[in-house]
């Protein structure tokens, strides 16, 4: 079988290369194409990482939802390789393959986009249809191959997660005025869990005002760092995400986002207020992941306080973190004080479960003390 496609010709080097199009009907012709796997219990020499079947169905059930939209979108292109060599035409700029000498190419980069249009096309014959972009390496051996492979995946590097976030805040807010297209099943849950957009803000606002303690502090998706960056971007929304946004947080019994905003930027001052020294904030540790996941964490129950009082102002929302802090068990009574905070002393050797176990003695701390306080005004 011959298979006449039109073809743009590439050479890297000594690699020759063309870029084509097959349809999904392309693939499904017998022989087309093998994925060389690589077997660790056997003496396999494959070097294809084995299909993540989940992975495609996740691929397949977008295709077949955006299909039937009109907005069916697989742009980047798979990379196939095969020891042989091919008749181009370059006056008419086309790529012969005979199938039978030709064939199986090898899917060196791209197994997961022909599985998942394979699957789509099972649940959706039209599918055969969708061409899927292509570049062809010949006169590739097994070697060859398994290198151009190793290179393919260790150079190319996912989209940086904060970057990602930036997308994801800015297709949550068009939601409401704008045509979405059709997107993957698990983009779309992010966008419509709005999470990130409301992180972000909150980032933002902290990141952005001259009184935030953490004014300058965050670096944002594709800025350079400064040497004011205590944390990345990624890290805090991520840390807003899990902390904050979640179920019943009484930040969210404030009017508005700004409201909210502000009330978090307060509260992060009552904890510069009460731990960081001022003529040593280059010092402290509260600005990077260890303060940051601590104090988000003890925040839900001030922030409960603070609503019942219908009081965010940085005063007394110190009052009552400082009350918390103040009936802390013995061991931990330390962490009252700004140098327990400074690079290389206590805070230095506390990992993620010390954290929250801080965390909830603290929350202990607010609780005891506030039945103390409600049992002497009654």
């Amino acid at each position: 079988m011959i298979i006449t496609k039109p073809a743009v010709k590439v050479q890297q080097g000594n690699l020759l290369l063309y870029t084509t199009a097959f349809t999904v009907e392309d693939l499904l012709t017998p022989g087309f194409y093998k994925v060389d796997k690589l077997d660790a219990s056997s003496d396999s020499n494959g070097f294809q990482r084995v299909l993540d079947k989940t992975r495609a169905k996740r691929l397949a059930d977008y295709l077949t939802a955006a299909w039937e939209d009109g907005e069916a979108f697989l742009p980047t292109s798979i990379f196939l390789a095969t020891d042989k060599q091919i008749t181009f035409d370059a006056s008419a700029h086309t790529l012969s393959i005979d199938t039978e000498k030709v064939c199986p190419f090898n899917v060196v980069d791209g197994q997961h986009r022909v599985a998942g249009l394979i699957l789509a096309a099972e649940h959706n014959p039209e599918i055969r249809k969708f061409q899927l972009t292509a570049t062809i390496a010949v006169g590739l051996d097994e070697v060859a191959q398994m290198c151009h492979f190793l290179i393919v995946n260790t150079t190319q590097r996912p989209v940086d997660r904060a970057v990602e976030q930036q997308i994801i805040a800015r297709l949550s807010a068009m939601t409401l005025t704008d045509d979405i297209p059709t997107l993957p099943k698990w983009i779309q849950r992010q966008v419509d869990k709005d999470d990130d957009r409301q992180a972000l803000e909150i980032t933002n606002y902290l990141n952005g005002q001259s009184d935030s303690p953490w004014y300058r502090k965050i670096r944002m998706a594709n800025e350079g760092k400064d040497d004011e960056n205590t944390i990345n971007q990624k890290s805090f929304v991520q840390s807003i995400k899990s902390t904050i946004l979640t179920g019943g947080h009484p930040i969210f019994g404030l009017p508005d986002s700004k409201t909210r905003c502000k009330a978090f930027m307060n509260y992060w001052r009552a904890v510069a207020d009460l731990l960081v020294d001022p003529n040593s904030i280059e010092e402290t540790v509260i600005f990077k992941t260890i303060g940051l996941e601590l104090f988000n964490l003890v925040a839900h129950p001030v922030f409960n306080e603070a609503l019942t009082a219908q009081n965010f102002k940085v005063e007394y929302l110190r009052s009552v973190l400082k009350r918390g802090l103040d009936n802390l068990p013995n061991d931990l009574l330390p962490i009252q004080h700004p140098d327990w905070w400074k690079r290389g002393q206590g805070a230095s050797g506390v990992n993620k479960a010390r954290v929250r176990q801080i965390a909830s003695e603290i929350q202990k701390g607010l609780v005891a003390v506030k039945r103390v306080v409600g049992a002497v005004q009654l």
